[in-house]
Order: structure tokens, then C-alpha cells, then sequence
């Protein structure tokens, strides 16, 4: 393979056919300074003498070499959307009227960014290199450059995206006018990302990052957009502190969400350490108090409500107090993965004890009447405010539990995980402080005649309360 720059000829050809530097695209280099740095090439499957060019459903890309030596080598992919073609394919009511003639689409980094570099480098993000199989398993000098992503949300979202996977990350705000700074920035930055990697492991955090740091997505989401997550997340994602927040990004919807979740298992981000000696997760913490509670309430008939992949059941299913516990979930894959954690299938004598119902909580739902005790255990944020109201409704005035637990996030101690820029997690629709919890469950005892008392659950900050805030309702009348 040539060791030497890229041939000056050929990249004036290419830019005289439009191919670099016009307004209206997106670019990504790939540096490395491991000698002989040109092995890039072998590694990319890319030859740095010549141009290639792939024509993608919104648009064209190509990968080119600005320089080919062996002290330095960098490969580019320049991405061209055409906005007309992509004007015509958005659907119709996704935004603004002129949304679809008038966005960023075309110009910063993100999913199309994401899905050209898959085409590009497909090969490459396998590990497989014919040529050079020992390089693809060698950690090398590397440098991913991009002069405009989208990046929605905190300043320190890339920080907190790429720093735990060992890269260094340069985050320049781009300003919305040069010649007034007092404008503002807008969302969008100049990213470098750079360390000493496999290649292979800094294509698949691009692919799967970059949209995370935009959260938004050009296509439609569904069941292979988990199975897309799992398969590129493997050995990364799993252990990454921000794992929830990645997930909730790259999938946005909350049944996709809870399938990557299940698949995962725990998340780190809710594991809660101290030097002195391990401590349970929050999560444990959570869902090991509510059923102390729920069992402490005298209830045989318990109702999970939001059950998701079944932990809490799991907990209360060896309990001989409880002779009947159904569990309610609007997703139906999760629900599938409950019955499977539960292994309800291999043990028949949990066939009339233990029921899995799929159903919304902003319907009434008369199959949830008649049972001692029921808990939400991080639910309500969940739910549009809107449907809050009816949720309240049909639990409280319909269903009426002798005793309910209901569980959710302190917006107040966000604070102390740096995050006051935003919700715990991309599915919450809302977060309450602690006078807003209590605002609510008062007036909803108040109004269907149950009493509230409140705990506070995992750590609590001297300022700002509690991790998790629990509201423990009691019937003041009846019962069962």
C-alpha cells in the first residue's frame, strides 16, 4: 500500500465535482499516528489512493484520504443529505409546517452520520482485517474529529458519553453568529474524541453515541433498533454509568427501553458505593422496602401495578402471605419477559397464584377491584401529567387497595448527581420535589379517603432529601 499523501490530483478532481469543503454536509475524520500510519487503510478496508462513493437512500457518502504518510494517515466520510429527497420522506405533522424544508437534518452530525458510517466502515467496526490481522486487535493512537454535531442537552453530555470509555473529549459550542456572541450557541459543537483504542471499538461508540448526543432519529423505531443496541453496546454499554441514559436516547420509546434494560440486567448507574463496605443498589433498595411494606399491610391479594419485567414479584412470590399476585403492564414484550424471569412456564403451581395482565392505568379496569394492597414503584413519572388524573382515578377510586405504595424519583436530589439540566430519565415524562409529592398524594387521600404516610428510600442529602421519596396509602374505611 502507498505511503505517501494523499495524490493532490486526485482530491482536486474530486473537489471540482463538488466533493469537499461546499456548505450543506457532514464530515468525520479518523486519525492515527501509529506507524506506518497508511495500515489504516488496511484496517478501514479503504485504499488511500483511491475515492469511494455509496449512494444512500437520503444521500451520498464518501471516504477519501486528505493525507496518506506513514508518520500520519486520515481517512474522511463526507456525507451529502439531499433535502429535497428528505422533505418528501418526513412524515406529515412531525413538526412545524416549514420543519420539513427547514432543519439541521442536512448539516449536523447525528443518525444519518451514524448510519453512513455503518456503511462505510462495516467491515471495519467487525474487527476483521485480512491484511493486518494483529493491527485490528492492537490498540492504536486514534483521533475522531467533526466539525458540527448536534448535541441536545447538558455541556457535559459528551464528556459523559465518551469519558468513561477512556477518551479525552474536546466539546467546542459553536456560536449562533460569530459577529454577535451575545446571541448565544446554538446546540450544536465542534467534537474531537481522541485515545488509544481498538478501531473497531471507536466506530461502534460513534455509531451508537452520536445519535445519543442528538436524540433524535431520521427513521422509524422498532424492535431491531434494540437488537441494534445489544449487538453493538456488548462489552461497553453494560458497565457504562450512563447506560440508562444512552438507552433512553438511542431507543425513546419506553417499551423499547425496557426490553434493552432486560436484556442488560442491573444498571451501574443505580449501584450506590461507599469505601467502607458494599451497600444494595437503589434499585434493590427500592423494590426490597416496598415489599417489606406489602407485606407488613396483612394483604393475600397484591396487585404489581407497571410491573415491567416482573423484580418486584419476584420478591413477593415467596411470601405464603400472598395467595394471589397479578402483575399489570402496558408494553406486552415486557410482560413476556416477566413471565420468563418468573418462570411461570416451568412451574405450574404458580399457574393460580400468580397472573400477568396486560392493561393501561389511564383506563379503568375492573379486573384490578377487589385486592388488599397494590404498588407503583417508579410508574407515575412515566404517564403524560396530563393522565395523571385518570391514573389517580381508577387506582384510588375504582380499583380501591386497601393499602398503596407508590414510589418516585426527588427531583430536588438530581442536584447531587450534577443533573439539574434534566429528568433522571429520557422516558420521564416529569419529576416531582418533595412538596409536590406530597401535594399530590395528600389530595389524592383526601379526595377517595385513604391516609398518607411517607418514607424516605436510599440516601438521603442533608438539603436535598431523598434519592427516592415513598408515599404508603391507607384506606380509612373497608377493606379486604
Amino acid at each position: 500500500m502507498p505511503r505517501e499523501r494523499f495524490p493532490s490530483a486526485t482530491l482536486r478532481t474530486y473537489a471540482a465535482r463538488g466533493g469537499v469543503n461546499l456548505p450543506g454536509r457532514m464530515l468525520l475524520t479518523l486519525t492515527t499516528t501509529h506507524q506506518p500510519a497508511t495500515d489504516l487503510g488496511f484496517l478501514l478496508h479503504k485504499h488511500p489512493e483511491r475515492v469511494l462513493e455509496r449512494e444512500l437512500p437520503f444521500g451520498r457518502a464518501v471516504v477519501f484520504y486528505p493525507e496518506a504518510t506513514e508518520g500520519t494517515c486520515t481517512a474522511a466520510l463526507l456525507l451529502e443529505v439531499d433535502p429535497v429527497a428528505l422533505s418528501r420522506h418526513t412524515r406529515a405533522g412531525e413538526g412545524a409546517p416549514l420543519e420539513p424544508y427547514v432543519n439541521d437534518r442536512p448539516y449536523a452530525a447525528g443518525s444519518f452520520l451514524a448510519v453512513a458510517l455503518r456503511d462505510a466502515f462495516g467491515t471495519a467496526m467487525t474487527g476483521r482485517s485480512k491484511d493486518r490481522p494483529e493491527l485490528a486487535d492492537t490498540p492504536i493512537p486514534l483521533v475522531a474529529e467533526l466539525p458540527c454535531v448536534a448535541a441536545r442537552g447538558p455541556a457535559d453530555l459528551p464528556a459523559r458519553l465518551f469519558g468513561p470509555l477512556g477518551y479525552t473529549v474536546d466539546a467546542e459550542p459553536i456560536p449562533l453568529d460569530p459577529l454577535f456572541p451575545e446571541w448565544g450557541e446554538r446546540p450544536y459543537i465542534r467534537l474531537r474524541v481522541s485515545g488509544t483504542a481498538l478501531l473497531r471499538e471507536l466506530l461502534t461508540h460513534l455509531y451508537v453515541l452520536l445519535p445519543v448526543l442528538d436524540g433524535r432519529k431520521h427513521y422509524y423505531l422498532g424492535e431491531a433498533e434494540v437488537d441494534k443496541l445489544l449487538r453493538h453496546g456488548a462489552g461497553w454499554l453494560e458497565t457504562h454509568p450512563e447506560r440508562d441514559l444512552i438507552t433512553g436516547r438511542f431507543l425513546r420509546f419506553r417499551e423499547l427501553v425496557r426490553q434493552a434494560e432486560a436484556a442488560f440486567g442491573p444498571d451501574p448507574a443505580e449501584v450506590e458505593e461507599t469505601p467502607s463496605e458494599p451497600r444494595p443498589r437503589l434499585h434493590d433498595a427500592r423494590l426490597d422496602r416496598v415489599a417489606e411494606v406489602l407485606e407488613a399491610s396483612g394483604a393475600a391479594r397484591v396487585l404489581d401495578l407497571g410491573c415491567g419485567e416482573g423484580k418486584l414479584l419476584r420478591r413477593l412470590i415467596p411470601v405464603p402471605q400472598f395467595r394471589e399476585l397479578v402483575g399489570v403492564d402496558v408494553s406486552d414484550r415486557a410482560l413476556e419477559i416477566a413471565a420468563e424471569k418468573l418462570h411461570l412456564r416451568e412451574r405450574p403451581e404458580l399457574a393460580g397464584r400468580v397472573r400477568l395482565l396486560h392493561g393501561s392505568l389511564a383506563y379503568r379496569d375492573s379486573r384490578l377491584r377487589g385486592f388488599g394492597a397494590a404498588a407503583l414503584v417508579e410508574v407515575i413519572e412515566h404517564l403524560e401529567p396530563h393522565r395523571l388524573n385518570a391514573l389517580t382515578a381508577h387506582v384510588f377510586g375504582d380499583a380501591q387497595p386497601r393499602t398503596v405504595v407508590v414510589t418516585t424519583p426527588n427531583r430536588e436530589y438530581n442536584t447531587v448527581f450534577g443533573e439539574d439540566a434534566g429528568l433522571r430519565h429520557a422516558d420521564h415524562r416529569f419529576e416531582w420535589t418533595r412538596t409536590e409529592f406530597r401535594a399530590w398524594a395528600d389530595a389524592a387521600g383526601a379526595e377517595y379517603g385513604y391516609t398518607v404516610r411517607y418514607e424516605d428510600v436510599g440516601d438521603v442529602h442533608p438539603e436535598y432529601g431523598p434519592v427516592t421519596q415513598m408515599a404508603v396509602f391507607e384506606r380509612k374505611v373497608g377493606g379486604v
